[in-house]
């Protein structure tokens, strides 16, 4: 076929699955300045994990609230399973919630706390003591039904309020900030927990988090949110090597980021590059997204660079893009080393590089290249 594009054909006889959750054009703002949620749209497949990151005061748990009913939106709607429940009290909406801090009663035992929302939806007792009973079983604290939550370490409470939330079979599970009161050890076993849990149960699950580690090890999805809006929704790989704005870049993972204007564009549209002419002195080369159409000639530009794509030239060694500079400081972190160098042009590069390579002392003169697909060129916001 050459060069023609193959067009995509939808077959109007396969129906799309529709979403398990669909949160569509949702607005919420608390006075007169600007808006918690400002148009929020989301799409949640049954079985999945979708994760919110962002920083404090995105809209993470504003979102949450709105799903769950402690909010009512201004504008927009929330649908479950196809049923409308934005008007909805959040006892009738069939959701599980697990908070930051347990919200456990205190004056109950771990039994009793995960019996209390099948007792509310009136389930009889044999039912609700076997179902407390599988509920211990399924998060590990068999035995420990009659202790009281101050009986409890904090991963075993954390346990029972995940048990009280799964108990009556939610269709869907939320989860805000879970294990932020949590050790490091101990935050990264729930969460391998959490989600083996999750997967055996095909719970569909949104987590809250502003914690990037944790959402990359739970997800299916990422949702990045900033200023009550999605900045952008993909996969880890998606946001961390595509992507859509500096804040993103800056937001997922570290990044090196060089401004400068957009000159010449060219190549086919499976491979276009852009030259950009940086701030800082010199140009560099960076390759397209295929279809991306918001770079243009003058454009002001962010190149983003992965501190583990550049590598160091041997002498008389080529690359689409290269610059000199000086180690200033290396720090071992285990399994790799941060190299921090200042560029001869001015300004520096981070560089993250596998521990057994060739160790760089501070002082060490380096030539370093990397190609224009290691750069993604994203408008200046």
């Amino acid at each position: 076929m050459g060069d023609r594009e193959i067009e995509t054909v939808k077959n109007e006889d396969t129906p799309e699955t529709p979403p398990l959750l669909a949160v569509a054009a949702v607005e919420r703002r608390f006075g007169p300045g600007a808006a918690a949620l400002a148009g929020v749209d989301i799409a949640l497949g049954a079985g999945e994990i979708l994760t919110l990151l962002g920083p404090s005061g995105s809209g993470k748990t504003t979102l949450l609230k709105v799903i769950a009913g402690f909010e009512a939106p201004d504008k927009g709607r929330v649908t479950l399973n196809g049923r409308d429940i934005t008007a909805l009290s959040p006892a009738k909406r069939n959701i599980g919630m697990v908070f930051q801090h347990y919200a456990l009663f205190p004056h109950m035992s771990a039994a009793e706390n995960i019996a209390f929302p099948l007792a509310m939806r009136g389930a009889d007792r044999q039912s609700i003591r076997e179902k407390v009973s599988s509920a211990l079983a399924l998060v590990g604290l068999s035995g420990y039904g009659e202790r009281l939550p101050r009986q409890l370490s904090g991963g075993q409470q954390q346990r029972v309020a995940l048990a009280r939330a799964i108990v009556f079979d939610p269709a869907l599970l939320l989860l805000d900030e879970p294990f932020g009161a949590l050790d490091r050890k101990l935050r990264a076993q729930m969460q391998a927990e959490v989600k083996s849990l999750q997967r055996r149960l095909g719970i569909t699950t949104l987590f809250v988090t502003h914690d990037q580690e944790e959402a990359l090890a739970l997800s299916d999805r990422i949702a990045v949110m900033n200023e009550g809006r999605i900045a952008q929704m993909g996969t880890a790989e998606d946001l961390y090597r595509r992507p859509a704005s500096r804040f993103v870049a800056e937001f997922v993972g570290e990044a090196n980021l060089f401004r400068g204007r957009a000159g010449v564009i060219g190549g086919p549209a499976h491979a276009r590059t852009v030259e950009v002419k940086l701030e800082s002195g010199g140009e560099m080369l960076a390759s397209l997204p295929p279809g991306d159409r918001s770079v243009h000639y003058g454009a002001d530009l962010a190149l983003v660079l992965r501190p583990e794509r550049p590598h160091r030239l041997d002498a008389g060694g080529t690359a689409e893009n290269r610059v000199t500079g000086t180690v200033a400081e290396a720090v071992y972190l285990g399994e790799t080393i941060r190299y921090r160098v200042a560029l001869e042009r001015g300004g520096e590069i981070l560089l993250r590089w596998p521990a057994e390579r060739e160790r760089l002392a501070p002082g060490t003169r380096v030539d370093l290249g990397w190609s224009a697909a290691d750069l993604t060129a994203v408008v200046w916001t």
